[in-house]
Order: C-alpha cells, then structure tokens, then sequence
C-alpha cells in the first residue's frame, strides 16, 4: 500500500503525526513524506499520485482536481486532517469512487466546546475582572456577572457543531431555540430543542450562536434588521465565517452598547489594526481559535489512521465524507 502524506513536514505536520501517529502510518504501508517545507505545486502534486493508493492531506494541500487527479490511477483513499473537506475534495475526486475521510465530526466536538468557554467567559466577565485585578484594583461591592444555568440559547445553523453544544447545554438547563430550515422535525425531538424562525432567535435569546456554512446566500445573512433586533444584555458568538456577518453593522450596533459579542471569526483575517472592533469593550476578540484545540490534532490522525485500517478491512469507515456533504462544506 503506498500512502503520501501531503502536508509539508513543520510545526502544524508534527502536531498532527506525534512519533506514535507517524509509526501507525509507516506500520500501513510504504510512506512519502511531503519534506520540501512548503505545500506541493499541483504539477508536483500531481507527479506525486501517480503511484499512491492513499494520500493524506492538512491545510493548505491543492485541490484534487481534474489535473492533480490526471494521473492517479491507483488512489483509492483521501484522508484529510482537517475538517471540512471543501478545499480539497472536488467533483472530480467524488466521480472517480474516491472514499474521503476527515476529521470533521471530531473537529465539531472541539470547536462545541470552545463556544462553550466562550459563552461562559462573556457571562461572567472573566476578561474584565481579570484586567481589574491586572491593573491593581478589585470588585467593587456592588459588582455584576451572570451563569449559564437555565439561559435561552438560540442556535442559527444545527449541523454537527450545534448538535454537540445542544448535548454540552443540556446540564445547564437551557432552553435551546434552533432555526435550520433543512432539518428535520424528528431531528430537533431527537435533540430536544424546539424550532425558531431566524427573528425569534435575535429577538428572544439571551444567547445566540452562529452555526452556518459560509456560501453566496448566507453572505451578510445577518443584517441590520437581525442586528437591530437583538434584546439588551444579549450575547452573540460567531465561530461559522466572518462574512455571515455584515461586520460594518454589527459595530454600529456595538457601538450603542446594548449587546455584548464574542467573535472568533471575521470578514478579513487577520483582523485589521484600525478594526473598532479591537477597541470595543463589550467585544471578546479571538484570532480564529475555536477549535479545535491542539492537543486534538493527534487524536483526529489516530482516529483517521483507524477508518484507514477499517477500510483495508473492507470495513465501515465512520469518519467518511459523502459527496453531497462533503462539497456543501464551507472552505478552511
């Protein structure tokens, strides 16, 4: 079985491919490691198919398209590292019978739980009461902060990331608000949250977060009318796309003081110096770090070289991406 292993060697390879993960994968088969420091061209990517039965690709890796697929005769297996799938899964690669494999649903636990510290943190004013102390003074008396326990959550979006929140909410007590009009009704009983249309969940939540695949039409899918509508002390948390925001209105309405905000995402990364929002104090700012949180990197890859293991078997593959979804996905 020869597998080539994408991803340049580097910090983010060796944080995926610890010595344990790189001896489960040379234990697979005959192993090419990427060693030019740098992401393959896609004429190097493509000489590089040629021979492979299993490509593992991270961040970065070229699209497996038509041209880099050209000369692939023998890939049978992609195994990306990372989550979504849409920057290098194609049509292509689907309609040649190419099984894909990702982290994806392992990625949405940790990215669940990041919106989790984030929901807390903003509650309980952590950053504020930390640079209090920072600064040389204390609570005052008459000091304010606010739980968890028993808050209406609204969840825009409920894919893989907001089931697993759902489940994380659950021994707080919340009442959980979801709009997704491609779900189900078996689906939200499954889960036990009720349906909400889009302005009920701006209007009504204390909290609301953002769960959407970024494509043309959720482009500023959250405007003036949904922004202006948001009740006062509520929370939202963006970890989807910066761009489901219109970025420019959501600072106007910062800057009324009527919400607070937790944003890890943002319309240009890395966020601008001259952003307001760097200087808005009821703004959380997170470069981008939902999730998932490094120590998972390993674990993605181990779990990953398992569906690989599976599949040699003949095997269910539990981490396999199926076309429609997996070309549906937002790009890393």
């Amino acid at each position: 079985m020869n597998i080539l292993v994408a991803i340049p060697d580097g910090d983010t390879r060796e944080s995926f491919f610890p010595k344990d993960v790189i001896d489960k994968v040379n234990a697979l088969g005959s192993v090419t490691w990427n060693t030019l420091g740098r992401q393959f061209t896609r004429e190097e990517f493509r000489e590089a198919l040629k021979d492979k039965d299993i490509c593992i690709s991270g961040w970065g890796t070229p699209k497996l398209d038509s041209f880099v697929l050209s000369e692939a005769y023998r890939l049978k297996v992609l195994v990306h590292t990372g989550g979504s799938v849409a920057y290098v899964a194609s049509e292509a690669l689907y309609g040649k019978g190419i099984k894909v494999l990702s982290g994806n649903s392992l990625y949405a636990e940790s990215v669940a739980e990041g919106v989790m510290a984030y929901m807390l943190c903003s509650l309980r004013e952590l950053i504020y009461y930390n640079d209090q102390v920072k600064g040389g003074g204390w609570r005052k008396d008459k000091f304010f902060n606010e739980g968890l326990l028993d808050q209406s959550v609204g969840l825009v979006g409920f894919g893989a990331i907001a089931k697993h929140l759902t489940a994380m909410l659950k021994p707080f007590r919340c009442r959980i608000k979801v709009y997704d009009p491609f779900v189900s009704e078996e689906v939200f009983k499954k889960y036990g949250v009720e349906k909400a249309d889009i302005e009920e969940i701006f209007k009504s939540c204390k909290i609301i977060s953002l769960h959407l695949p970024y494509r043309k039409e959720t482009h500023h899918m959250v405007d003036k009318p949904l922004l202006s509508s948001i009740k006062d002390g509520a929370i939202l948390i963006n970890t989807s796309r910066g761009g489901i925001i219109n970025e420019e209105v959501l600072i106007e309405e910062l800057e009324k003081d009527r919400f607070k905000a937790v944003l890890d995402v943002y319309e240009r990364e890395p966020l601008p110096l001259d952003s307001k929002l760097r200087k808005l104090n009821n703004v959380i700012t997170i470069p981008h770090m939902g999730g998932p949180t490094i120590d998972r990197r390993a674990q993605v890859t181990r779990e990953l070289i398992k569906n690989i293991e599976s599949f040699l078997k003949g095997e269910d593959t539990p981490l396999e991406i199926l076309r429609e979804y997996g070309l549906s996905m937002t790009n890393q």
